[in-house]
């Protein structure tokens, strides 16, 4: 999204391909919030998707009893009807704002929106992101909606592990940040930090958040710089998370 117009100031960090927003969300997001094991609804994305297969809604079942169909987790994940986006101007459940045009849609329907046009995504979250029961399909179906970070105040022990396994990057907001303090909206694009070999586990780095002001009568984009801990805690992790997630590096190790 943003290459094409000027900055107010230069930016502090390489620029890497400018990601946005799939969902702001509160405090002690659980893994039942981001990957739902109840009853899927008829409108839902999953289930049109069990419609358009021949599936008859009273065969749908629940997202728990369908965990090896990946293209109903997919579409399930964040579709917990309880959960709070603070992008989809306050209507409860999977619905977020598709920031180039504004619609609210379906989360997996942005996503892939977003995903035909290049874009990466980010989610924002408060602490205790992921608690509750450690499901793998938390961290999945993460991954295969297009996250590439998960900025948090802070994480539950096995879902970080588990979004380094997928090639998410978990990042920590450093000396009691938050989103509320930094006053991000969701609609900005951020700049990720560079994770290379020489990625040295838990180092503070920087993240960018830019957003589009008009100045002169022109579009332009003002910079926020603020620092992250990343949460790639072991040399091991770093492996993991360089080669794209733990199965990429089991397929490389047996070649």
């Amino acid at each position: 999204m943003k290459n094409d117009k000027q900055s107010a100031h230069a930016p502090a960090v390489c620029r890497l391909p400018s990601a946005v927003c799939l969902a702001v969300l509160g405090d002690s997001v659980t893994t039942d919030h981001i990957s739902p094991a109840g009853s899927i609804k008829l409108d839902s994305p999953a289930g049109k998707f069990l419609m358009e297969a021949g599936v008859a809604p009273n065969d749908f079942n629940s997202y728990g009893s369908r965990r090896g169909n990946d293209k109903v987790m997919t579409r399930g994940t964040f579709a917990n009807i309880r959960i709070r986006n603070a992008l989809a101007d306050g209507k409860e459940g999977g619905f977020t704002k598709f920031l180039p045009s504004g619609e609210i849609l379906p989360i997996y329907d942005a996503a892939m929106k977003y995903e035909e046009q290049n874009i990466p995504l980010v989610i924002l979250a408060g602490s205790e992101y992921g608690t509750g029961s450690s499901r793998d399909w938390a961290a999945k179906g993460t991954a295969l909606l297009g996250v590439k970070a998960v900025i948090a105040r802070s994480f539950e022990r096995i879902h970080r592990g588990n979004l380094v396994g997928m090639g998410v990057l978990p990042l920590e907001f450093a000396n009691g940040a938050s989103v509320e303090s930094l006053k991000l909206t969701g609609e900005e694009e951020f700049t990720l930090p560079v994770i290379d070999e020489n990625f040295t586990p838990g180092s503070v780095m920087s993240v960018i958040a830019s957003k589009r002001v008009m100045m002169d009568g022109r579009e332009m984009f003002s910079d926020m710089e603020f620092q992250v801990r990343v949460r790639i805690d072991t040399p091991v992790e770093l492996q993991y998370y360089l080669n794209g997630g733990i199965l990429p590096t089991v397929m490389k190790t047996l070649k």
